[in-house]
């Protein structure tokens, strides 16, 4: 057993873990905060030409200001295809389409509204917890293996250790993520 595949290991946990963190933001950018924000439309599909196709790659999706999103098709006709989509994502919210660009906007939110959508982000830090523990676990094995299998003891405890260090950075990010975006969700 060599240094170099026991570093690759950690490399791998490594990767792994980021992408958990990026996971974990990108689903973050979905829950909505109160204020227009283009995430919350962007990824929901509509139907351009029979294939489905994201409301990004066929509209310039944009907040005009803390309250409205405005949709603006690069093709006309697709003004009804969105807005019906836009209907059927269930977002809460009504699509005003004015013949030229389809506004919504973004009402108020209760204050429980916003205490389960703190649940909810409190809920994705966690999976992403979960994931990057699955990781250690993973990685710990492997290195385990890997010091039965004739690498140095103390060789394999300090790179258990370095996959703990690794471990405990990114699940303090992945919290630190979650209550940036329960401070958000809180503003008025």
């Amino acid at each position: 057993m060599t240094l170099e595949e026991v570093n690759k290991i950690i490399d791998k946990a490594t990767s792994q873990m980021e992408q958990a963190l990026e996971h974990l933001n990108h689903e973050l950018s979905k829950v909505r905060t109160g204020k227009a924000s283009p995430g919350l439309v962007q990824e929901i599909k509509v139907e351009y030409y029979g294939t489905p196709t994201l409301l990004s790659q066929v509209a310039n999706v944009s907040a005009s200001d803390a309250k409205t999103i405005v949709i603006q098709p690069w093709e006309k006709p697709m003004l009804k295809v969105i807005e019906n989509a836009l209907f059927e994502a269930n977002l809460g919210i009504t699509p005003m389409n004015d013949g030229e660009v389809i506004r919504l906007t973004i009402p108020p939110m209760t204050e429980d509204r916003r205490k389960d959508l703190v649940k909810q982000a409190k809920h994705l830090a966690e999976e992403a917890k979960i994931s990057i523990r699955n990781v250690r676990r993973d990685s710990m094995e492997a290195i385990k293996k890997m010091v039965k299998d004739g690498l140095a003891e103390d060789m394999g405890k300090r790179k258990e250790d370095e996959v703990q260090k690794l471990t405990d950075e990114h699940s303090d990010k992945a919290l630190k993520y979650a209550e940036a975006k329960e401070k958000d969700i809180l503003t008025i």
